[in-house]
């Protein structure tokens, strides 16, 4: 008799490792991380500020319509193997696509202007020195991050860089919070027939469902493919598909959980703390965080400005990143970080001028945080459509093959389309 063991035993059987959960994570903590962006807060921290735990609830109910549009986006990328621009500019007229992209990058270029400030001005109050040098400074860190890093490198800091909004846990943790009645008005939202409320609700809507974000997630879903030499659009290697749909819906799920959390986390700071006093109109992020040191204390404010600039650099190159990629799939450029800079050119020059035109913007009269009040409309008035074509796009066989849409991501995201453009018309009507 043999003392070989049989090769099928559980002994020879060699268990797979494991994946860490950073290698599981993709572009999804990244997108929710960006949307906590220095104007995102000052968007949240007026919330708070000017209505205490009123609007939590807000954050809980955009929550599944957030987390469904971005797994969408990320499920056309991953499935076609191009961006959303790329599939647009296949199944919609040219001038419709080039109108949705240049409104854009006119908002993008804003709100790179209001981030780049707010970084400035909260640096400027934990260190002293001049503000627009500081804007320059992070614009040039910037752009040769996204031209001269290599894309797997850069996504790595990208994503270390996530940790940066647990600030805003720790300052929660050191203000005083009333918990039972910060969870009475998240589970019975008090809602104002205001004008002030409704606008606010907007704003918060308008904040967490961004047309930016849907570009790029679904562009970084291209990216990953591509990096991937095992990989290929889902159409053409349909066994792929269960481990890749898992991830995405894991991936994004914990990403948008993540970025609204952090944002009840921080309007939970300014609700506890600047309402009580009676501080209720917030311009930006770093008068936020101003408005907390003497009611907060030192360390307070000191995390509530670190975060500022650590969310402000997550959130440029998504901002940048995702107008340069829109307009290069509607001119058919090569576009995506993983190419080198010579083979990208007219790509990571887009990236540069978008960049350094919102650091010009604090050269200007042009005060950044109501400029970012009119790219707050036209993200909205943008959404619609894009939510719209997206979602006709991921129902078609002819695009998404047997992976098209249907049952809860469908449903969910048509209710998500038609929550924001509720919104528009309310803001237009308010």
């Amino acid at each position: 008799m043999s003392d070989e063991k049989p090769s099928n035993t559980p002994a020879d059987v060699k268990q797979p490792e494991r994946p860490k959960l950073i290698q599981i994570m993709g572009p999804g903590p990244i997108t929710g991380a960006s949307d906590d962006d220095p104007s995102g807060i000052a968007t949240y921290s007026q919330a708070g500020a000017q209505f205490g735990y009123d609007l939590g609830w807000t954050l809980i109910f955009s929550y599944p319509l957030m987390s469904a549009i971005q797994q969408i986006s990320a499920r056309i990328g991953r499935v076609t193997g191009r961006g959303l621009a790329g599939n647009l500019r296949q199944h919609f007229p040219k001038p419709v696509l080039l109108t949705l992209v240049a409104l854009l990058l006119f908002a993008n270029i804003i709100n790179l202007g209001a981030d780049l400030g707010a970084m400035a001005e909260a640096l400027r109050l934990l260190i002293g020195g001049p503000q627009i040098a500081y804007v320059m400074l992070f614009a040039l860190i910037s752009v040769l991050l996204e031209v001269f890093m290599r894309y797997s490198r850069y996504v790595s800091v990208l994503k270390w860089l996530t940790l940066s909004l647990f600030a805003y846990v720790a300052t929660v943790l050191v203000v005083r919070v009333p918990w039972g009645e910060v969870a009475h008005h998240l589970v019975v939202p008090q809602i104002q027939w205001t004008r002030a409320y409704m606008l606010a609700i907007v704003g918060l809507l308008g904040t967490t469902i961004s047309p930016y974000l849907f570009f790029w997630q679904a562009s970084q879903e291209v990216e990953e493919e591509r990096e991937n030499p095992d990989a290929k659009p889902l159409k053409q290697a349909p066994d792929q598909a269960p481990a890749e749909m898992a991830r995405i819906r894991l991936d994004t799920d914990v990403g948008m959980a993540f970025s609204n959390i952090i944002a009840l986390f921080i309007l939970l700071t300014a609700a506890a703390t600047l309402h009580p006093k009676g501080i209720t109109d917030i311009g930006s992020a770093g008068q936020a965080a101003e408005a907390l040191r003497p009611l907060a204390g030192e360390f307070a404010f000191a995390l509530f400005a670190l975060g500022i600039v650590g969310t402000g650099m997550l959130a440029l190159p998504v901002l940048a990143g995702s107008a340069a990629v829109a307009v290069g799939e509607a001119f058919k450029w090569r576009v995506g970080l993983a190419n080198k800079p010579g083979r990208a050119k007219a790509f990571y020059a887009t990236i540069a001028v978008a960049t350094l035109a919102g650091a010009v913007l604090n050269l200007t009269t042009i005060d950044p945080m109501k400029a970012l009040v009119w790219a707050a409309v036209v993200n909205g008035i943008v959404a619609v459509p894009v939510m719209a074509m997206t979602m006709i796009i991921a129902s078609r066989t002819k695009v998404m093959g047997q992976f098209k849409l249907k049952g809860y991501l469908r449903v969910v995201g048509w209710i998500a389309t038609a929550v924001m453009g509720a919104a528009v018309i309310g803001l237009t009507v308010l």
